[in-house]
């Protein structure tokens, strides 16, 4: 049923359609109308029997979690920013002890300095931690991840982060196709747990392992994330059959059979991209773009295949390694491992900062023209950075790097709390 609805309010009627029975949240913006929406649910009695669980931490969430899927309960989560980093240790355990949780992550950047907007920070933190990670480029999609992310972590037994821009789409008022419950009930079967704790029959989860064992068992999560990648095609393939739409699978390409000029990207950003290619092709420049859907695993079969017969490749990503450059680059990179060609890495968008066409149009001509050297970080304000580091080589107490930059533009914190 088409609805006009925000965001948040789709993922919570696609998790709520998946049968949930155990719900555990804290909430963090811009998380919170998610999880806010499922337990009126769940008030309601909407949601049958499930549970909601309101814990004190996102620790405490994630843990939650734990212990309700390792009795066999279909179980959710969400957190975004600071709130993943507080759960960090159970995430990690949670993949380890191979239980198929699924999460929503509302993306947003991680401080210091406190910044509450989007970027891809926080999701990318935890990328080797064990977790298929999946990126939605609109709410649709967003909506339409969560039921396959239920249906992947079943079958593979792994947990399945679904990662959805923060105020971008999680706030966003978009009209969605919300499916049935029939619908969704024959594309998803009911649980079917590789391992229950159950009083009857004692078993332990969460052996100590120690140096005999450890490789072995940490492989198995890899071999896990490998059939994941089989498993992804498939799922997109059945949820078209059933529901009607492309939504999901490893990477789709925009314009990509002709075209020179790659550009490749996680999220919704791909949507202004592709605004941006329209225009360009208009002007005769042979451009294309490439959203990545699953970043764990990662596809590089699938995106060689796409890649390989680009000119050059932009990657542009929101987020970074500090002293290092972009945390998707690397990836690229390997990807096109034996095949010569530029490939530029561009940082934009961090702690919410607009990407706009007129940027996008700029610097990706620079590519094409081969201009772009190293890590670029889009928009960035020389002149402020410059000013802050002579500041610091001629005060030895230069005060707080985030206070001199908002002074420095004209801005306060009161101006942007």
């Amino acid at each position: 049923m088409l609805q006009q609805v925000e965001g948040s309010h789709g993922i919570a009627e696609a998790v709520a359609l998946c049968r949930p029975e155990v719900i555990s949240a804290y909430p963090i913006t811009p998380q919170t109308h998610i999880v806010e929406d499922l337990g009126a649910m769940v008030k309601r009695g909407d949601l049958g029997n499930a549970r909601f669980m309101t814990v004190e931490s996102e620790f405490g969430a994630m843990s939650a979690a734990i212990g309700s899927s390792a009795t066999g309960a279909r179980t959710y989560t969400a957190t975004s920013s600071q709130g993943m980093l507080f759960m960090a240790e159970a995430v990690y355990n949670a993949s380890g002890l191979g239980l198929p949780i699924v999460m929503t992550v509302g993306n947003r950047a991680i401080g210091a300095p406190i910044n509450i907007w989007n970027d891809h920070t926080d999701s990318m933190s935890m990328r080797d931690s064990g977790w298929i990670q999946l990126y939605a480029q609109s709410n649709q999609e967003a909506l339409d991840l969560h039921i396959q992310a239920f249906r992947l972590a079943e079958a593979v037994s792994c947990p399945v982060m679904v990662c959805v821009d923060g105020f971008i789409l999680t706030h966003a008022y978009e009209r969605v196709d919300i499916p049935e419950q029939k619908q969704v009930d024959e594309y998803l079967p009911s649980f079917q747990p590789r391992q229950v704790l159950d009083p009857n029959r004692p078993i332990s989860i969460g052996a100590m392992v120690g140096p005999e064992a450890f490789t072995e068992v940490r492989y198995l999560e890899h071999h896990k994330q490998l059939e994941a990648l089989k498993i992804i095609p498939t799922l997109q393939k059945e949820f078209h059959e059933k529901f009607g739409r492309d939504s999901g699978g490893l990477v789709s390409g925009y314009r990509t059979e002709d075209a020179d000029t790659l550009i490749v990207a996680l999220g919704s950003v791909n949507g202004t991209i592709q605004d941006v290619v329209d225009e360009m092709r208009e002007d005769g420049v042979l451009i294309g773009s490439v959203s990545i859907c699953s970043f764990r695993p990662f596809p590089l079969a699938a995106l060689r295949e796409v890649l390989k017969k680009a000119k050059r490749v932009i990657m542009l990503e929101k987020s970074f390694a500090v002293g290092l450059g972009g945390v998707v680059d690397p990836n690229i990179r390997m990807t096109l491992r034996g095949i010569s060609k530029p490939i530029y890495n561009i940082i934009a968008g961090l702690g919410g900062r607009a990407i706009t066409k007129k940027s996008l149009h700029e610097v990706f001509d620079k590519a094409i023209k081969d201009e772009l050297e190293g890590t670029h970080f889009l928009d960035l304000q020389w002149d402020i950075v410059n000013k802050e580091i002579e500041r610091e080589k001629q005060q030895p107490r230069s005060g707080p790097i985030a206070e001199n930059i908002l002074r420095d533009i004209g801005s306060v914190a009161s101006d942007i709390a």
